[in-house]
């Protein structure tokens, strides 16, 4: 790929400190940035993760990085799309940390923008380990996770002195082969499940919670696109929860959430009424 000939200004010194002013005005090698983008809304961008959108060479991104978040990189930034969506993965996750390894290692700033946060079911760990055994400079931007985003955009509480006394953040999809959550010991009262990428598998997460005794009548609510404009929120009950799903259309990007809080849900018109 060709070396892009415009210059990088490095950013004044007062706005950079320690580890970061080292890795933006030394010569040599480029530096890799794994940045959370938020669960949509641009403006759930930390200052940090604007930054290095800013002051990217090139930016690596997926699916969950919407317009108005890639709108916020250096404008001469290019661009590449990985994809990484359920059933269309159209560069595997080698061929993503090779890419990171070959920019970075030909000078350039590297911004790998993930959704949500980068190591919450987000595969960072998994680039970190590759690109620090690569032996590039990498620095981790943290982002808000769906669950934050998803249920403060929803007005719903995570956790509640009277309704949830633990909030556990869980994945309904694992590796081909490999072992599932453990849905009895998530099925205890007062404990709040935000179930990610639990759309295609909503049945199984409705049988495991309910065969490992929690109650059928427990609040549910599934927020689609959640921070984001096109935000849908639908609620229910636990025994009515792939139902819901299916006679609602729903579709990914979507966060379960199941527990006593879930009833805290707003209709989205009062959601509206409240952000006018």
């Amino acid at each position: 790929m060709p070396v892009l000939s415009t210059p990088v200004p490095s950013p004044p010194a007062s706005t950079v400190t320690g580890v970061a002013l080292r890795l933006l005005n030394r010569p040599g090698p480029g530096v890799v940035s794994l940045v959370g983008a938020g669960p949509g809304d641009p403006e759930l961008l930390t200052l940090k993760a604007l930054r290095a959108l800013q002051e990217a060479d090139v930016v690596i991104h997926d699916r969950l990085a919407p317009a108005a978040v890639l709108e916020r990189a250096r404008p001469v930034a290019r661009r590449i799309y990985v994809g990484k969506q359920r059933g269309e993965h159209s560069v595997p996750q080698e061929e993503i940390a090779a890419l990171m390894i070959a920019e970075a290692r030909a000078g350039r700033r590297v911004v790998r923008l993930k959704g949500g946060d980068p190591f919450v079911f987000g595969r960072g760990g998994e680039e970190l380990e590759a690109v620090r055994a690569a032996g590039i400079d990498v620095v981790v931007v943290p982002g808000v996770t769906a669950a934050l985003g998803c249920a403060a955009a929803a007005g719903i509480p995570l956790t509640h002195r009277d309704q949830a006394q633990a909030v556990t953040f869980v994945t309904a999809e694992t590796r081909p082969g490999g072992a599932g959550p453990d849905w009895a010991a998530l099925s205890a009262v007062n404990h709040t499940l935000a179930i990610y990428m639990g759309v295609a598998g909503a049945a199984t997460v409705q049988a495991g919670l309910l065969a490992g005794g929690r109650a059928a009548d427990t609040p549910v609510a599934v927020i689609e696109n959640g921070s984001r404009p096109d935000q849908r929120i639908v609620t229910g009950r636990l025994d009515g929860l792939a139902g819901l799903i299916a006679r609602e259309k729903i579709v990914s990007p979507a966060l379960l959430i199941v527990g006593e809080v879930a009833a805290w849900a707003q209709p989205q018109t009062m959601l509206q009424e409240a952000a006018a």
